[in-house]
């Protein structure tokens, strides 16, 4: 593949992401119906995730070091897919903490927000910086114009690595949808969706091309560092509260 076609263009990129949001919000609604579920709170907190989504993406790749304004950060600072899902968590929890809406919430969403990033990275893929050299022959090679603007490496095969990431997406939507009701717990699609997404990301940063931040690694391998002890301690505990239940009711029976 030779070129980017929108190279370096925000508003194709944001088009496609707000069309996956879009996207994703037709899909929630209908698996609101599908599972039967009409209370009303469902939306705001819905409303919610998506805000929060949104300025996460922003706000927490805020990066002091550059000695740059919060304010000029919001116009041109870097967007992030993995912040902005940590903005969504933590949005869904402040709706249900203000609605008093006590159900899980993480099996619906999950497809949804699997849907938002498929369209997402296609976005990605149309408009930013590919990934490092040795695409091979599925590799993207950028006119020198292309890359003086995104800062790569003009007439080299660089790794289309958000086609790797929509490839990701498209799997676990498709397991998410068949596979959504079959799990033994509340909770258990979303945490391994996400999970195993950190695991995923963790790997195909190592043909992103980001700007390294610590020896080795870029922000958000250091993020991912972090972050992926927390999720399997998660579901290690969630395993264990559920055989603990389990075993309370069968005493009980």
């Amino acid at each position: 593949m030779i070129g980017l076609p929108f190279a370096g263009d925000g508003l194709v990129h944001a088009g496609l992401l707000g069309l996956g949001i879009l996207a994703a919000l037709l899909f929630y609604a209908c698996e609101k119906r599908w599972r039967g579920l009409s209370d009303p709170r469902l939306w705001p907190i819905a409303g919610f995730a998506v805000a929060f989504g949104a300025i996460g993406s922003r706000v927490l790749t805020w990066d002091v070091s550059r000695q740059v304004s919060l304010a000029d950060w919001w116009e041109n600072g870097d967007l992030s897919i993995l912040a902005g899902l940590v903005g969504a968590w933590l949005g869904v929890h402040l709706g249900k903490r203000l609605t008093h809406y006590g159900e899980s919430t993480r099996d619906l969403l999950a497809p949804a927000v699997a849907l938002v990033l498929v369209i997402g990275c296609v976005g990605c893929l149309l408009t930013e910086l590919p990934g490092t050299p040795g695409g091979g022959a599925w590799g993207i090679t950028l006119t020198p114009g292309q890359a003086a603007m995104l800062g790569g490496r003009p007439g080299e095969g660089l790794h289309p690595s958000f086609a790797y990431e929509i490839q990701f997406h498209v799997a676990a939507f498709a397991l998410m949808w068949r596979y959504r009701d079959r799990l033994p717990h509340p909770g258990d699609l979303f945490i391994c969706y996400v999970t195993s997404y950190a695991l995923f990301r963790s790997g195909v940063k190592v043909v992103r091309g980001n700007e390294l931040f610590w020896p080795g690694m870029s922000r958000p391998q250091c993020f991912l560092l972090m972050i992926l002890p927390l999720l399997l301690w998660r579901m290690l505990r969630d395993s264990g509260n559920h055989s603990a239940q389990s075993r309370k009711e069968e005493w009980h029976e």
